[in-house]
């Protein structure tokens, strides 16, 4: 016979103040490890629980108590540290300082139902505490002009986008401000993160390089490293190691893309992205022993793409394949928009992506259409890439990466063709 055990009364509460105690000893066990933190793990610890009981205390008698709990907290660690403020070896105790209170906060969220978002908190918190000298590092790894275009990014996400009208206008009424706005902030932010991984990641491993070159632009990574095999062949093999799993990489960019502007066409489009995924991936294997050696290089010269002036021109190029893909559609049907994404995915398939994306969305491509599109889209910008790699690189590179990408454009096609 099975019995249900619950807590009752009193001990009802014991699991918020559980919960508290976990979040105290996760955060205490990085500072434990800080020997100059005037707080360790018994601290934290006490200092969640006391965050959770402020918070009881409060509901019950006045909702001072857990401001009062919040001052003595801080004006505790502050007097902890004044102590020694004329050791220079000592650690100044902001971090720590700010950290506990933090805890602190986090045990009061538990108390009010938030436990789960508090969890999430702490591992945060603990992951930022860590990785103290890879942030620090942060501000020397990027340039005054990367900082900017952050800046640049925050104007096009927090001013621009809400500014612009929500509705169609123009010819055919292919063009939404808003709704293409929308669309360069979030290939910016893909883009971004992957830009900014590159400069903080600085010369490592090539599928490190290869994976967020792929995100940035698998075109530009592969015209820099073709290159770069062609003036010293010493860096063939991390040539192909970069250009293989950028290759690779377009289509987790495409899936992520898919993900956020259209997520009801996933179930069909991850399968023909993932099987051109696996095709290259398995190719690539055979040779990834012999590709994965370690070279010094420079990183690809790639512009920031959250520059005011790149998201304007991709948001020219996003409009201007609407456009014409509408016109095309209209006077030649699906045809028209499989010769656009031909065209258009030489160089990049963000933008027919994207716009098949749209199109699909507001019930003008049947499922099948937009996820065709995509595909030649994939398979013409892999075309161009070898192109590149054939008449730039050397002919060692060509021979090492044909295989590799042609299975991946081999894959998507086949799983196409499954589908229609």
């Amino acid at each position: 016979m099975h019995t249900e055990f619950t807590l009752n009364g009193e001990l009802a509460a014991l699991p918020h103040f559980l919960t508290s105690l976990a979040i105290g000893l996760l955060i205490g066990l990085e500072r434990e490890r800080n020997h100059g933190s005037r707080a360790g793990l018994r601290t934290f610890a006490l200092v969640a629980m006391f965050g959770t009981l402020a918070a009881m205390l409060s509901e019950k008698a006045t909702p001072w108590l857990l401001l009062g709990g919040l001052f003595i907290v801080g004006l505790m660690m502050v007097a902890a540290y004044s102590r020694v403020k004329d050791d220079n070896s000592a650690d100044p105790g902001t971090t720590t300082i700010a950290a506990t209170l933090v805890c602190y906060g986090l045990g009061a969220a538990v108390w009010y139902g938030s436990g789960t978002l508090a969890i999430m908190l702490a591992i945060i918190t603990t992951v930022l505490l860590y990785f103290k000298a890879e942030l620090h590092g942060i501000t020397e790894k990027l340039s005054r002009r990367d900082l900017i275009s952050m800046l640049q990014f925050g104007v096009l996400t927090f001013i621009v986008l809400p500014i612009l009208p929500d509705k169609n206008m123009g010819p055919y009424e292919a063009l939404n401000p808003y709704q293409i706005w929308l669309m360069v902030v979030l290939i910016s932010g893909v883009s971004l993160v992957g830009y900014v991984a590159m400069q903080l990641i600085g010369q490592r491993h090539g599928a490190v390089l290869g994976l967020f070159g792929g995100l940035v632009s698998s075109t530009a990574t592969t015209l820099v490293y073709a290159r770069r095999s062609m003036e010293n062949e010493s860096f063939t093999n991390l040539a192909v190691t970069v250009i293989l799993i950028a290759n690779l990489t377009v289509l987790l960019r495409m899936a992520i893309l898919s993900a956020a502007a259209s997520p009801a066409i996933l179930p069909q489009l991850l399968p023909v992205l993932g099987c051109g995924f696996l095709s290259g991936a398995i190719v690539m294997a055979f040779g990834w022993r012999k590709l994965s050696q370690q070279y010094e290089v420079t990183l690809p010269e790639i512009k920031n793409p959250a520059e005011i002036r790149a998201a304007a021109a991709f948001g020219l190029i996003y409009g201007s394949v609407l456009l014409f893909s509408a016109w095309l559609s209209d006077i030649a049907g699906s045809s028209g928009l499989y010769a656009v994404a031909l065209i258009s995915g030489l160089t990049d398939t963000a933008a027919i992506t994207l716009s098949s994306l749209h199109f699909y969305q507001h019930g003008k491509l049947e499922a099948t259409q937009a996820i065709t599109a995509i595909s030649l889209a994939f398979i013409s910008n892999v075309g161009f890439k070898l192109g590149l790699i054939f008449f730039i690189g050397s002919p060692v590179l060509a021979r090492l990466c044909v295989y590799g990408m042609l299975a991946t454009a081999a894959g998507v096609g086949a799983a196409l063709l499954a589908l229609i």
